[in-house]
Order: C-alpha cells, then sequence, then structure tokens
C-alpha cells in the first residue's frame, strides 16, 4: 500500500530585486517603480513525482539548496505546492526542528504537554508515555524546573525524547540526529529503528550520510529542485559523493584537481625551473576531486628543467578546510635524492596511503625549492589543486559502526589486539564471576 505520494509537484517562488537605489531618487519613486518591475521566479521544486509504501523508510539527500526542506515543508503542509498533487494516508507527524514549540518559563514536564500537543498527540496519550519520555532524554532531576536553565543539550535530548514517542502513521524528520552526544544519538538511531520495525513510515532528509545509509531503504538524490537519482541508499550515496567530489572540493571553491600553465612564459617558476601540471589521481591514474577514505592519493606535478645543474627538490604542502597545516610531503627517496637534475620535463608523484587522511576537503600548495649548498625556492604555486576525501559506510575504514561526526585531523585505521586474561581476575572477598 502506498502511504505517500507526489505527483508532479512544484513550488515556485517570486523574488523581486530591488533596483534603482540610488541615493538621487525619492524612496517613493523607487516604491513606485518596482510595481512595474516583473518579479523572478525560482523553483524551488519542480515537477517531482515519487511515491513511499508502508513501512518504507525513505531518504532524502542533496546539496543545500537541492530542495529538500522544501518537500518536507510541502508535505508537512507548512506550504502549498504550485501545481502537482500530494497524497498522504494516514496520521502525519513532522520533526522539522528540535525542540521546538518550548516555552522557557515552562517546566520540562509542562514543556513535555505543550510541545506534545503541538506534534499532535493528545493529553491522555502525553500522559501515558510521559515516564517513557523522561527516562529517554536522561533529565528526570531536572524535568520540574524551568527549560530556560536547561543546558542546549538537555533541550534536544528532551525535544527528540517527545517526537521519539509519537505513534503517526508517517513521520517526516529533518536533520534530527545533529543533537547530543555520540550515546544519545545512537539511543536516537536505535528509537528509529524501533518505528521502522513496527511499520511506520519515514521519510528522512539528512547530510548526515552514514545514517542515511544505515536508515534508509530507498534514497532521493536532489539537485536544483528536481530528483536526479532513487533507489539503492548505497548505490545513490556513492552517486552524491561523486558529483561533489567532481563538482570541485566544497570547502574551495573553483579549485580542481587540475591545473595547467601552457605557456612556459608564465608559468609560475624562474629561470630554473617551471612548473607546468599539477593533479590529483588514483593509483590508476585517473584525475579525480574525490578519493575514498580507503584509497590511497597520488599527488603528481610536471615541471620543465630549464638550467641544468641544480639539486631540486619538489614538495607539497597540505592543509584542511580549516587551513590548518597538516604536513608537507616532499621527495627525499628515489634516484634523484641530491643529484643535479639536467635540462628536461619531469613528472614526480608522491603516493599518500589510504586509511590516513580524516574525511573532508584538502587544499595543497606546490613547491619546488632546492636545499643544497642553501636553500632556494624557485617555484611557489598556492592552492595549486584541491580534493574531497570521502569516508566509507562499510565498516572497514577506521570510523568502524560509529555514525555520525568523528573527530580528527587524521584518521588511520591501526592495528589492535585483544585478549582475554581470565587468570589475572583478582576478585574481592565474598565477590562471585559469573559467567
Amino acid at each position: 500500500m502506498i502511504d505517500l505520494s507526489f505527483e508532479r509537484v512544484s513550488k515556485r517562488y517570486l523574488i523581486r530585486n530591488e533596483e534603482g537605489t540610488d541615493a538621487s531618487h525619492h524612496p517613493l519613486l523607487r516604491k513606485f517603480k518596482s510595481l512595474f518591475r516583473r518579479p523572478q521566479e525560482f523553483w524551488a521544486v519542480r515537477d517531482v513525482s515519487f511515491e513511499v509504501r508502508r513501512g518504507e523508510t525513505l531518504g532524502i539527500i542533496g546539496h543545500n539548496g537541492a530542495g529538500k526542506s522544501t518537500i518536507l515543508k510541502l508535505l508537512s503542509n507548512i506550504t502549498i505546492p504550485s501545481s502537482g498533487e500530494i497524497t498522504i494516508n494516514g496520521r502525519l507527524a513532522a520533526l522539522i526542528e528540535v525542540g521546538s514549540g518550548f516555552h522557557p518559563e515552562l517546566t520540562g514536564r509542562e514543556n513535555v504537554y505543550l510541545s506534545g500537543s503541538i506534534l499532535g498527540m493528545r493529553r491522555a496519550e502525553i500522559a501515558r508515555k510521559i515516564e517513557s519520555i523522561v527516562d529517554f532524554a536522561g533529565i528526570r532531576q531536572f524535568i520540574d524546573i524551568p527549560v530556560k536553565r536547561y543546558s542546549s543539550g538537555m533541550l534536544v535530548r528532551l525535544g527528540f525524547s517527545i517526537a521519539a514517542h509519537l505513534e503517526p502513521d508517517v513521520l517526516l524528520l529533518d536533520e534530527v540526529l545533529a543533537v547530543g552526544d555520540a550515546a544519545f544519538q545512537l539511543k536516537c538511531l536505535n528509537r528509529i529503528d524501533e518505528l521502522r520495525d513496527g511499520g511506520k513510515t519515514i521519510i528522512f532528509i539528512s547530510h548526515d550520510l552514514n545514517a542515511v545509509e544505515r536508515l534508509c531503504d530507498r534514497v532521493l538524490l536532489m539537485d536544483h529542485g528536481q530528483i536526479i537519482a532513487n533507489g539503492n541508499p548505497a548505490e545513490v550515496i556513492d552517486l552524491y559523493k561523486k558529483s561533489v567530489g567532481t563538482a570541485g572540493a566544497s570547502a574551495f571553491p573553483g579549485i580542481k584537481a587540475l591545473r595547467e600553465w601552457p605557456d612556459a612564459k608564465t608559468a609560475p617558476g624562474d629561470d630554473i625551473v617551471r612548473l607546468r601540471q599539477v593533479r590529483i589521481t588514483t593509483a590508476d591514474g585517473e584525475t579525480t576531486s574525490a578519493i575514498d577514505i580507503r584509497h590511497p592519493i597520488h599527488l603528481e606535478m610536471t615541471y620543465d628543467v630549464l638550467e641544468p645543474g641544480h639539486i631540486l627538490v619538489p614538495n607539497f604542502n597540505l592543509f584542511n578546510q580549516e587551513r590548518l597545516h597538516l604536513f608537507i610531503v616532499q621527495e627525499v627517496t628515489g634516484e634523484w635524492r641530491r643529484r643535479p637534475r639536467p635540462v628536461g620535463r619531469y613528472v614526480s608523484s608522491a603516493c599518500i596511503p589510504g586509511n590516513f587522511f580524516a574525511e573532508g576537503s584538502i587544499v595543497v600548495d606546490a613547491n619546488i625549492t632546492s636545499q643544497i649548498p642553501v636553500f632556494g625556492l624557485h617555484v611557489h604555486q598556492r592552492d595549486a589543486v584541491a580534493f574531497s576525501i570521502i569516508d566509507s559506510f562499510d565498516g572497514d575504514a577506521a570510523r568502524g559502526d560509529h555514525t555520525g561526526p568523528f573527530a580528527g585531523l587524521i584518521r588511520p585505521l591501526v592495528d589492535w589486539s585483544t585478549s582475554l586474561q581470565e587468570d589475572s581476575l583478582v576478585l574481592e572477598e565474598g565477590q562471585t564471576l559469573r559467567s
């Protein structure tokens, strides 16, 4: 049975651009002219069709502004479509912002009743579930004090706990797992699993691709208000990751995985050496902007040595998306170490192993220096190339089964060893060991 359907749904907004702001124009004249200015159309969602079966969990992903939240607002009747038809069978509840509807002067208990009512629960239903709601949130000792004294973490735990106890036929969730600490996020995921097992239909909108793949039976990929992929979560998420990569590293717009200087006269460098190309490649030599966290990354530069007799050291400086200098890699092995190079074109490549970087965006400076007999900088190309590290969902990277944000500048996969030392367990007098 189909619980929810979109049939050729579109949502159009009209945007009026303010023009003629010259100070010499009277405000009333500018206002009069604006009445005759044709507004610009913006289609947040355009000609979108899909269905969700009863008991199915559908994920919706895409870049900011792709139309994900507009679909949720259309479903929850916050806004109405410009065209098309939406059909929902059964009781629907939407959790768009955790903690929405809380009154700061009311106690936690009073806000449970208030927020629960806003989300569609009856008072008798709230009274029956309130103890479970309080226990889930883990704030029992604070439940009867005003929520204005709550920390932000306490507020989001209580907000999600209320939503987790809804019993709608169709549940809409928008970024609700971006709350609380890792332990609470796991509790939220388990609760959503329970709702799925109970046959609830769920629409889940999130940037947390790990959670989307774990929870969803099917995923839609949105782009500029339209569905560009619909199917298996792993395949659609992989398509999204590749599309992000081919568009360039998101934290460094405009910086690609390949940069060339066809004209030797304007290429970075000096009379000794000129840089001609820098690129990011896979192990097979394919240029790419997106690398699976488990795979090696090759940094490659092509350069022309114009004057013989110099000991040259190609090197790369790597920075993360916060512009923190991660490290330098330089050519300190191979046949050209401490050897003068004759005139010619060279290609130098540095391989960084997989399972080393954390996920995110990396930007690279390309340099060529001399260090013997004295230091000299011949080439310095800032922001030469950039790439994205995409985390794995298969559980065989350092993330393992952890979902949500994973801290750290690097993420090495290291070998672990654990052994059970039963004979070394020392028990206090009177204690017994249960197997």
